[in-house]
């Protein structure tokens, strides 16, 4: 398979972009399910997750190789995955990382995601980006790369899709 035939890595953020966190708390955006996680390490209840099942199908529809890029790691294969109707995905490790400060104020995910996509194009979808993240692609990685914010009180909505299945068909 020649490099230009290979998919864009669509690296994907849980809370933000598939839970909108931020959201009124007493009112669950129409077309999202709400999920329970049982507590883990300090938490002191279990976590209330806000999925919409429509997201996992019109994610495999965009032409990606999807990665989670989450401090869920693992466990979103395990809680997310399955309500949206995703197959296992590979997930970037951050362990060494994970909410580790910079002075330059790159998000501490930045320089992994960078090393990780190995020089291939990518697309991330995150509500913590800033531009001091999209300096440290452009300098750092050769291929094109799409950094796209998105609003944590709303969620991944249609024009978002839109911006991905854009770039992902090189537009």
């Amino acid at each position: 398979m020649s490099a230009s035939s290979v998919r864009p890595l669509l690296y994907l953020d849980v809370d933000g972009p598939l839970n909108p966190y931020a959201a009124k708390p007493t009112r669950r955006p129409d077309g999202y399910t709400t999920l329970r996680v049982p507590p883990v390490g300090v938490a002191t209840g279990p976590l209330r997750v806000w999925l919409n099942p429509a997201h996992g199908p019109a994610l495999l529809a965009l032409g990606y190789e999807l990665c989670w890029a989450t401090t869920w790691m693992a466990e979103a294969n395990t809680w997310i995955g399955p309500v949206l109707g995703l197959p296992r995905l590979p997930y970037v490790d951050f362990t060494d990382v994970l909410f580790a400060h910079r002075p330059d104020l790159v998000h501490w995910k930045t320089a992994t995601l960078v090393a990780h996509a190995a020089g291939r194009p990518f697309a991330w979808v995150d509500d913590e980006q800033s531009p001091a993240d999209t300096a440290y692609v452009a300098a750092h990685h050769p291929a094109p790369a799409l950094l796209h914010h998105v609003d944590p009180r709303i969620g991944l909505r249609g024009s978002d899709f839109a911006a991905l299945a854009g770039f992902a068909n090189g537009g």
